[in-house]
């Protein structure tokens, strides 16, 4: 092509410095999406470990709630009923307080549990970024094709 002729698949201009092309623009559009992808994920692995660890902490407060309610009940019972039966109270009065004294502490065991597991939230960050990903893509429009790009594409046109 001689010096200073226009190229015939331009529309005319000369190139601006620094000036990318459509391949480099898809790659970087496609980098950073990548990337906004990946952060979310990082995101809503952060909000869910701290929630999973308060789960946890209410979960081993259950377990070992059951578990003193479950051993100690049938171990202790009877030592303490037949303690308060020797300071003069009837037998039967004497178990119906140990078995009280026990539901007593199982409520407070629970009780803490609730606590633990009012703590947990929904990651409410990384919703609301997900929704802002989902509409920024929704309102997105693709750029239709040329007939010439889509031959080029085909084969068609070398």
């Amino acid at each position: 092509m001689p010096a200073g002729a226009a190229d015939p698949s331009s529309n005319g201009r000369a190139p601006y410095e620094g000036e990318r092309s459509v391949g480099q623009l898809f790659a970087a559009a496609t980098a950073d999406l990548s990337a906004l992808v990946h952060d979310e994920i990082a995101l809503a692995k952060s909000e869910i470990k701290a929630d999973v660890k308060r789960g946890v902490s209410g979960g081993v407060s259950v377990g070992i709630a059951l578990v003193v309610i479950l051993f100690s009940v049938p171990m202790l019972s009877a030592a303490f009923a037949f303690g308060i039966h020797a300071l003069g109270l009837s037998l039967g009065w004497s178990f119906l307080i140990v078995a009280a004294a026990y539901w007593v502490l199982a409520g407070v065991l629970f009780l803490l549990a609730r606590r633990f597991f009012k703590k947990i939230h929904k990651p409410e960050r990384t919703i609301e970024g997900v929704q802002k990903t989902a509409e920024v893509l929704k309102n997105a429009r693709p750029r239709p094709a040329t007939q010439e790009e889509i031959d080029r594409g085909l084969g068609r046109i070398p």
